[in-house]
């Protein structure tokens, strides 16, 4: 008798309401019988096969979404350890009483604060994480103690900010390592000093790093909520706003398409990335302010995330056709502005993805390579490089190469 699993019973329920049998929702869902039969057993599968089974039943993805016990922890000594620091400037512990337990120590000028933050943010977009992780403890204390220190009006004011700015630098480092909860303590907190402050700018900034680690934790149906919400609240001027004001409205709407796009809810995706694409075009170029909006925004990041929804509708040839034309040739940003390396490294994997989907593991590995040369700590925190790297192993039909046994080894990719 096959294994209950949440997962494994909510779909199988719904096959059977459905009056279907493993073979029809294969050909519903375009998947194999084996992964029907694999899913309904072993109650787990990749969010992308996940989207495919929910689509065929007409619901959203996160319909067939199913609470239980967690799997057993492991061992994570290592981790923790490492974390320590973290955890301590993020998550003090609390008494009873008004006064913090924990002393922040003796504040630096801000003009200094803000400068080691942008240190870091170099240092994360280098994707330097080691060097990363040991600075950002420390530049949170001391945002905390300058803060603390400071008095009232403008200093108050700009301690406010620098404060938020080192906690969604914090957030976006630690969703990018996968360590969530740490993440949405250092993101909520952002965006709690930025309404404090009063710059909606800086909120909505934390909430689009927020929304980010919403997608990580597949809560699509909040992340959108969240976006959409929020991109109404600051709803800019065309004529008027400012470049970071139309980024970080951009963004807002590139994470609505995000979560609905991978919760079978395509008419709304369309509809964000419409308004995404009237923004990017309002910049005009592509927009890095780090000061005002984190995150590179225009029009090349705008059809980045419309190639990425089309990898995720599994149209590989169409993913191949734009990868290197219009906005996204090379001399197209020449002219415009490169995205952000993170976002083309994703759409690199989008590029590897399809090449492997359609036979071609060569040039599959040919995108792993380059993106390993550029950014290897970065590849190494992406599942997506891994299941790349499984697919590879499991339909190459010629003996691995030295290069593609090496690229296993450090994605920690099996057959």
């Amino acid at each position: 008798m096959a294994h209950s699993t949440p997962l494994g019973d909510i779909v199988r329920a719904h096959r059977r309401t459905a009056g279907w049998s493993q073979e029809r929702l294969a050909e519903e869902s375009g998947l194999s019988v084996g992964t029907v039969r694999n899913i309904e057993q072993r109650g787990h599968a990749r969010l992308e096969t996940l989207s495919k089974v929910a689509a065929a039943f007409g619901l959203t993805t996160t319909e067939l979404f199913a609470s239980g016990a967690p799997l057993p922890v492991g061992e994570d000594s290592q981790n923790r350890q490492l974390l320590a620091h973290f955890r301590q400037a993020l998550m003090p512990p609390v008494g009873i009483g008004p006064e913090p337990l924990t002393d922040p120590g003796e504040p630096e000028a801000l003009p200094v604060v803000r400068r080691r933050i942008e240190d870091a943010n170099q240092l994360y977009y280098a994707h330097r994480y080691d060097s990363a992780a040991r600075m950002l403890p420390g530049l949170l204390r001391s945002a905390e103690a300058a803060l603390v220190a400071a008095g009232d009006g403008e200093d108050r004011q700009e301690a406010v900010l620098v404060r938020a700015d080192a906690l969604f630098l914090a957030g976006k480092y630690l969703t990018q390592v996968r360590q969530y909860d740490l993440a949405y303590q250092a993101h909520t907190a952002s965006i709690r000093l930025g309404r404090e402050s009063g710059n909606m700018l800086t909120a909505a900034t934390g909430v689009i790093g927020l929304c980010w680690l919403l997608l990580r934790q597949d809560r699509f149906d909040e992340c959108e909520h969240l976006a959409a919400t929020t991109a109404e609240a600051i709803e800019p001027k065309l004529s008027t706003a400012s470049r970071g004001q139309l980024a970080a409205w951009g963004e807002l709407h590139l994470r609505v398409a995000a979560a609905a796009i991978r919760n079978n809810r395509p008419d709304e995706a369309k509809e964000a990335r419409r308004m995404a694409a009237t923004a990017a075009a309002a910049i005009g170029v592509e927009h890095t302010d780090h000061r005002s909006h984190f995150a590179c925004f225009g029009p090349v990041t705008a059809e980045l995330k419309v190639v990425e929804d089309l990898a995720l509708a599994g149209d590989h040839r169409a993913v191949l056709r734009r990868a290197d034309d219009g906005l996204l040739s090379q001399s197209a940003m020449r002219k415009i502005g490169k995205p952000a390396e993170n976002d083309y490294n994703r759409h690199r994997l989008d590029v590897a993805q399809a090449h492997v989907k359609l036979g071609s593991t060569q040039d599959a590995m040919d995108e792993l390579v380059r993106i390993r040369t550029t950014a290897g700590e970065w590849i190494k925190h992406q599942p997506m490089a891994r299941y790349i790297m499984e697919d590879i192993l499991r339909t190459r039909k010629r003996t691995l190469t030295k290069e593609m046994r090496e690229m296993a080894a450090y994605l920690d990719a099996h057959a």
